[in-house]
């Protein structure tokens, strides 16, 4: 059984649902939670004339901070020791995937839980998929969630 369970969070409907089901894994395994969230500034259109000392750098800090601090209320209510850990992506060339899989190397977690949107075609060429790199650079488990 798994007990050091990483999950990756955005805020969408499918990483919600991610949580939900790592929180009953962790609960049924006694195991321990990480809950992660990828601030990406280097995702933006134009992160060079956002730096570290912008609004927009600010803004996107405290939204993540507040989407931690619910999935960390919403471990709690289910009675898991849960941790969180805000990364901070401002590099261009650095993925979003990288910064997950580099956390769960270093926490040290056995498994991770992402949710993916299950897109197909050419929309998933050009948006990419954040769990399907996660899968092809991470040499742990991964439990991947669908959305609805």
């Amino acid at each position: 059984m798994y007990k050091r369970i990483l999950v990756a969070i955005d805020g969408s409907a499918t990483s919600e649902r991610a949580l939900k089901e790592a929180l009953k894994l962790a609960k049924n395994s006694g195991g321990q939670l990480r809950i992660v969230h990828v601030v990406d500034l280097a995702g933006m259109i134009y992160p060079e004339y956002i730096g570290p000392s912008s609004d927009i750098w600010a803004s996107l800090l405290k939204q993540g901070h507040e989407l931690l601090d619910g999935a960390r209320r919403a471990a709690a209510n289910a009675g898991v020791p849960a941790e969180i850990s805000q990364l901070e992506n401002s590099t261009p060339g650095n993925r979003v995937a990288q910064l997950i899989v580099q956390e769960a190397d270093a926490w040290p977690a056995d498994l991770l839980v992402a949710g993916t949107h299950g897109r197909r075609g050419t929309s998933r060429v050009f948006l990419g998929s954040v769990a399907e790199q996660i899968a092809r650079i991470s040499n742990k488990p991964l439990l991947l969630i669908r959305s609805e």
